[in-house]
Formats: C-alpha cells, sequence, structure tokens
C-alpha cells in the first residue's frame, strides 16, 4: 500500500525537478509584445513581420529607411532547413532584424535578376538597401555560393547585417 502512494508522488516530485532543472528558453519577443504569429514567417521568426512580395518589401524598405534581407529557401531543402531552424532560434538575429530591417523570405526566384548575382540556389540571403541597390558586397564565406549561409556562418551573418546597417547610415 504504501509503494502505491509513495511511487505516483516520487513521480510526479520527479517531473517537477526536472522542470527546474532546465534553462529558460531566451525566444525573442518584440518590446510591444508578442505578436500573432503571420504565415509568411515559414519558420524563419514567428515575432518578426514578413513582407508578402519582393515589390512589398523594397516600398517598406524605403518608407520606413531600413534595409531588406531577402531569403530564397525551398521547403524540402535540408540545407534551407538547417539554417531556418539556426536562424529563428538565434535571439541576436531576431531582435535586430525586428528593430531594423525589412524582410522577406522567398520559395520561388523573382523577376529581378539583380537578386541572383551568381546564380540560383538555395539558401540564399541578399541585403538590398532603401535605394533599391542590391548590396553585392556582402556575401557569405563561400566562393561557389557566396550569398549562401550554413548554421554554422551565423556570426558572418551577423557580422553582414551590421554592415548592411553602417552602410545605410553612411551612405544615406
Amino acid at each position: 500500500m504504501m509503494a502505491k502512494v509513495l511511487l505516483p508522488l516520487m513521480l510526479l516530485l520527479a517531473a517537477v525537478s526536472s522542470t527546474f532543472g532546465k534553462a529558460p528558453d531566451k525566444k525573442y519577443i518584440p518590446k510591444t509584445g508578442k505578436r500573432v504569429p503571420q504565415v509568411l514567417h515559414r519558420g524563419w521568426g514567428d515575432q518578426l513581420i514578413w513582407a508578402q512580395t519582393y515589390e512589398e518589401a523594397l516600398h517598406w524598405s524605403r518608407s520606413k529607411n531600413r534595409p531588406l534581407m531577402v531569403i530564397h529557401h525551398l521547403d524540402d531543402c535540408p540545407h534551407s532547413q538547417a539554417l531556418k531552424k539556426e536562424f529563428a532560434e538565434n535571439y541576436e538575429i531576431q531582435k535586430i532584424l525586428d528593430e531594423d530591417f525589412v524582410v522577406l523570405n522567398l520559395v520561388h526566384e523573382t523577376t529581378d535578376k539583380h537578386l541572383t548575382p551568381d546564380g540560383e540556389y538555395v539558401p540564399r540571403i541578399i541585403f538590398v538597401d532603401p535605394s533599391m541597390t542590391v548590396r553585392a558586397e556582402l556575401v557569405g564565406p563561400y566562393s561557389n555560393h557566396m550569398y549562401t549561409y550554413e548554421p554554422g556562418d551565423i556570426k558572418v551573418l551577423m557580422s553582414n547585417m551590421q554592415l548592411a546597417k553602417k552602410l545605410l547610415k553612411s551612405e544615406l
């Protein structure tokens, strides 16, 4: 009888203590409070406000005087999925994008060939400034696919994001 009472009590105690041992998740929440996720985020950051089209993103970039980050990806690409996971879970990236960028993620190519400076491949991240100039100098670490990033390249991506912000201030 004592075992019947103690077993559920021990299981409850184990479950409660295991939740206290976990580190809190540091998920980005905007200053204005948690937002209702848009379908447009496609897993890249559900607290960001995503443009629906390239034309809309360019308009927002100009009107808000913010650089635009365009993410080309495919839902069934393992490289895109790996980068998306790291990208969406990175607090700093989500915070900087929310506060300082216009964001667009595309699963289809646009007709603007400036967004394919070295070919069509995924994942590919291109920066565009409010004057609608593609910042071709903001590249990832690979010479064969200059605008691709892998999960281990998040620091390179962050550096390019900071540089996009600096270029905006110094050139416009």
